[in-house]
């Protein structure tokens, strides 16, 4: 047993992943086709191969304690200067983003883990390129929009090659998409 490279993060589905990472290849970013479209919970984050059985009972844990929330993109964002990142933003989803990301990187859990920045969340469209194209990137993707009830997460390991591949899905232990109002409306007892 050895080291090996995970993430955790939520799969922007189909029409729009593919779309976004065809986008992504297109504007120049040689990565793009290792990657998935997605959200991520978990950056790539270096663990022993021994520890992703306790690594898959504790997302399986957060999983079962969660529920769907509805997401939504809309138009770009990017970190320049401080990060050569241009990114689609999201509009709504992203405060469930915010708590799921805390929950995976539980203090007490197996995958405990300072960030290097604030945790952000966002789907990469450039990462790293030429200011040109990122520029690109920016104003080709303002226009942006895709909507969907996220149902759960997945767990990723990095291949030797580069390649990210998903090794299990995580889906929400209830059921029910609630509506698309602000967390309040969603939870209005919590809000008291």
């Amino acid at each position: 047993m050895g080291i090996v490279t995970i993430g955790v993060s939520i799969a922007v589905p189909e029409p729009h992943g593919s779309l976004l990472q065809q986008r992504r290849a297109g504007f120049g970013d040689a990565a793009a086709l290792s990657i998935p479209t997605h959200i991520t919970l978990l950056p790539p984050t270096e663990v022993e191969e021994a520890d992703l059985s306790a690594i898959d009972a504790h997302l399986a844990e957060v999983a079962a304690a969660g529920r769907p929330f509805p997401m939504r993109l809309s138009g770009t964002g990017t970190f320049r200067p401080l990060s050569p990142v241009v990114y689609v933003r999201i509009e709504q989803g992203a405060e469930d983003c915010t708590e799921l990301q805390q929950q995976v990187r539980d203090p007490a859990g197996p995958v405990s883990r300072e960030l290097a920045f604030p945790y952000h969340p966002h789907v990469t469209v450039a990462h790293g390129i030429e200011e040109a194209a990122m520029d690109r990137a920016f104003e080709e993707l303002a226009g942006f929009e895709a909507a969907w009830p996220c149902s759960g997460f997945a767990l990723y390991e990095q291949g030797a090659d580069g390649v990210w591949r998903k090794l299990r899905d995580y889906p929400f232990g209830a059921n029910v998409v609630p509506s698309q109002g602000s967390p309040a409306e969603r939870n209005p007892i919590a809000s008291r």
